[in-house]
């Protein structure tokens, strides 16, 4: 069967009422960006369609792209027709005789999107499927549990007909629900947040916390391959290196030790949160579990959160550790972040962090230093790089 088409179903935009054509719009967008490799491809909209016309590219990459992108629910490969009855039967019969193996079964599911088609749905079912028996020898009708489903959707522009469903990733569009900041670590939980954000339409700016000597260019190197793997859900990433080295320092310095992970992790969000502004950007996103480790505590949680006001949306607070390793698996960030190279978040941690802070008491050991001052610095020297799916080859070179 030649295919020459690609034909995209709609999940939850389906319900978006009246505002559908702009989820749909930004759907077509991101389908846009991540096959942006392939010039030739056509694309049309409708109300509950995206056409792809494939213009001879060849479709098995594309099939593989178009799983990872939010909004599509499901997509076939397809072939289009004139919606007249003769030339449907004959593409039918092709399509039938290109797939079908001895002793095949099939099964003809017409769908008539055009009301003014001339014959209803069991009318083509049964002319369909008749044309098919007539010239066709080894084949048999299975209504139950075919080998060969072959869908006739009339339309009244053209009439598509497919055989097989590919799953799609569901959520929303990319976009649709405005911008939010990941922070990244470089370990397994926060590439996760940002994938289970970018599934609700969220898109992605990426901050990471860079301390060098304490933090190799490898682990830098380890960040910025996650974001790139991130890529393959919403297009290009905007990724920010913020330079906490000096901030960690003074932390050391002046905060009691059982006290510095909570400081840092303030600190973090102080910084995060200046940048968000600064880029006009709506939410913050981490990776905190419940009660995964000191940090991530309710207690830890208000004491870390007084620094801002600004909404912080956690994707995985209810999960376990066993949850969030399926799907780093699942979306190819496991293998990464397990790579042997530390970040600014392990390399100082205390040996009896606390797990329950006073609000009043962290403040009070943060007020002998202006932090301020180093929180705008670091905002003001911060090395952005926009990461694309071709950008992996470049850094790994590097190194």
């Amino acid at each position: 069967m030649k295919f020459d088409h690609i034909l995209i179903r709609f999940g939850e935009i389906s319900t978006k009422g009246r505002n559908r054509k702009i989820f749909v719009d930004r759907l077509k967008n991101n389908i846009r960006d991540v096959l942006t490799d392939y010039p030739s491809l056509v694309f049309q909209g409708t109300r509950d369609r995206i056409y792809i016309h494939l213009n001879g590219e060849d479709h098995d990459v594309i099939v593989e792209r178009l799983k990872a992108i939010f909004g599509i629910q499901s997509f076939s490969l397809a072939t289009k027709c004139e919606s007249e009855i003769t030339k449907i039967k004959e593409q039918a019969l092709q399509a039938i005789k290109s797939l079908s193996q001895p002793n095949d079964t099939f099964k003809v599911t017409a769908k008539r999107a055009d009301k003014q088609f001339p014959l209803n749905t069991n009318e083509l079912n049964y002319q369909i499927g008749s044309h098919v028996l007539i010239n066709t020898e080894d084949l048999t009708v299975d209504v139950k549990n075919p080998t060969i489903n072959l869908r006739v959707e009339v339309r009244s522009e053209a009439t598509y007909l497919t055989c097989y469903d590919y799953k799609g990733a569901g959520g929303l569009p990319v976009g649709s629900g405005g911008k939010a900041m990941l922070l990244l670590s470089g370990g397994i939980d926060s590439p996760v947040a940002g994938y289970l954000s970018l599934k609700r339409g969220v898109a992605l700016e990426v901050i990471h916390f860079f301390s060098p000597p304490y933090t190799s260019e490898r682990a830098k190197q380890k960040v910025i391959d996650l974001t790139k793997e991130l890529t393959a859900f919403g297009g290009k990433i905007k990724l920010h290196i913020i330079p906490f080295t000096a901030i960690q320092e003074k932390i050391q310095a002046q905060v009691p030790e059982n006290y510095t992970m909570t400081s840092t992790r303030r600190m973090m969000l102080k910084i995060a949160d200046e940048l968000r502004e600064k880029q006009q950007i709506l939410a913050l996103i981490t990776g905190e579990s419940l009660g995964q480790v000191a940090s991530q505590t309710l207690e830890s949680m208000v004491a870390i959160n007084d620094v801002t006001s600004t909404p912080i949306i956690r994707p995985l607070i209810t999960m376990d550790k066993e949850e969030i390793i399926d799907i780093a698996k699942k979306i190819g960030t496991h293998e990464i972040s397990i790579r042997p190279y530390e970040d600014c978040c392990t390399i100082f941690t205390p040996a009896s962090p606390k797990t329950k802070p006073k609000l009043e008491k962290v403040s009070r050991f943060e007020s002998y230093v202006d932090f301020d001052e180093l929180v705008t610095d670091a905002v003001n020297n911060v090395e952005t790089i926009i990461v694309t799916k071709e950008k992996r080859d470049e850094f790994n070179s590097l190194f």
